[in-house]
């Protein structure tokens, strides 16, 4: 396949070029999805409505992204996934843009929602990266389009925080529109079209997904185990607007943003733990990622008035987390090469909708118990990721 200079192979290996652009062009799109993050408690204020509501634009957002994995990220086997990109980020865009002029908070959580579902083309990216990979640098490949999916995730909440605090909300919403229309401009130039891998119509399509997921038992255990582990992850960053704004800290949108760049640690173990998942093993990783994230709750509860205890709670959460997902995600993609898609669907749908349980888990606990609630979630939700792996066999 040739297209803007660009050869693939199915082995034939992807320039680093274009890798490190996709992995960029993940970062930017993703970063849709948690822009709100820092921004909820000022959200709240603005739009006169309850912690509870804010949160929801959260969940809403979480539940449009695991909807948008199911039923979009599919027609990756079937259709140009070029065609697929331009068309979600120009949704994106106009969705953005909404948000930013939204008078209440129902129009915000309805287009988060529709962004939500749109912003799942990363996950375009990542089987791609997997398809045209030489074997021995598929783990190695996939790491960098998710260290830069990562990376997107992380700076945007520095970001939304930092915007928030100096220019408010609603411009962070109007950056983040000019953004993706810069984006869609890189894609159209730059991207390449892929060969669909998938002949049959679009019900036949879904159909192939209950069939991979009765028929691969390492899918359905990966898949669980790392939604239990998302979900507590979630539970913590949906709820921290609300805690940090409260005595001792009183902080704002900023400080928030900025706690969430103490999370690249999670971000450079993805960049380079995906070389060791076959050495280490993916029963040890998760061990060692589940174990982290209950530390990391302990560290959240124990020292809740005090930030070094926050930023140790982050830094070990996020490792966890992302210990988690690439030993979970990177090997699945073995099982059937020419469905790497929808794979990769089925293993992402259900890993976000444990992430809105975690979120849903944590506005509940919040308005019902405050941050010792949320806590309990969390930790729970990391345990029931260790036992999972403790019970079940590989």
């Amino acid at each position: 396949m040739r297209n803007n200079g660009f050869v693939l192979k199915d082995c034939g290996g992807i320039p680093d070029r274009l890798l490190y652009t996709l992995a960029v062009i993940a970062g930017v799109s993703v970063a849709n999805l948690y822009y709100n993050q820092p921004l909820l408690e000022m959200l709240r204020a603005d739009l006169h409505t309850s912690s509870l509501q804010a949160n929801h634009i959260a969940l809403f957002a979480q539940i449009g992204y695991a909807l948008g994995l199911l039923f979009i990220i599919p027609l990756g086997d079937l259709f140009s996934r070029k065609r697929i990109i331009l068309v979600n980020f120009s949704i994106i865009t106009v969705s953005q843009l909404c948000i930013a002029l939204a008078s209440n908070i129902r129009i915000v959580q309805l287009f988060s929602f529709i962004t939500g579902i749109c912003a799942v083309i990363p996950h375009l990216f990542i089987p791609f990266a997997a398809q045209y990979s030489r074997p021995e640098r598929k783990d190695r490949n996939v790491g960098i389009v998710l260290s830069g999916l990562l990376t997107g995730i992380l700076g945007s909440r520095v970001v939304s925080g930092a915007v928030g605090d100096m220019l408010g909300w609603r411009e962070m919403y109007f950056i983040a529109a000019g953004m993706m229309t810069v984006a869609i401009l890189v894609v159209w130039c730059v991207v390449p079209n892929a060969t669909p891998n998938f002949t049959g119509s679009y019900g036949q399509l879904m159909g192939s997904l209950v069939t991979f997921v009765r028929k691969y038992p390492m899918l359905r255990l990966h898949s669980v185990r790392a939604a239990l582990a998302f979900g507590s992850f979630m539970c913590f960053w949906a709820s921290l607007a609300f805690k940090m704004a409260q005595a001792p800290f009183y902080a704002g949108s900023d400080v928030v943003g900025f706690l969430g760049l103490c999370g690249i640690a999670g971000a450079l173990t993805a960049s380079v733990a995906g070389k060791y998942i076959r050495t280490v093993g993916v029963r040890r990783f998760n061990y060692f990622g589940t174990i982290l994230q209950m530390l990391a709750w302990v560290s959240f509860f124990a020292g809740s008035g005090y930030y070094a205890t926050i930023v140790l709670g982050i830094i070990l959460i996020d490792i966890g987390m992302q210990s988690i997902q690439l030993s979970n995600q990177a090997p699945l993609f073995d099982i059937s090469p020419s469905a790497s898609s929808r794979i990769n669907t089925i293993f992402m749908s259900i890993y976000f909708a444990g992430g809105a349980l975690g979120t849903f888990l944590s506005g509940w606990a919040w308005t019902m118990w405050g941050w010792s609630g949320v806590s309990a979630c969390g930790i729970l939700l990391a345990f029931a990721a260790f036992m999972v792996t403790a019970c079940c066999r590989e």
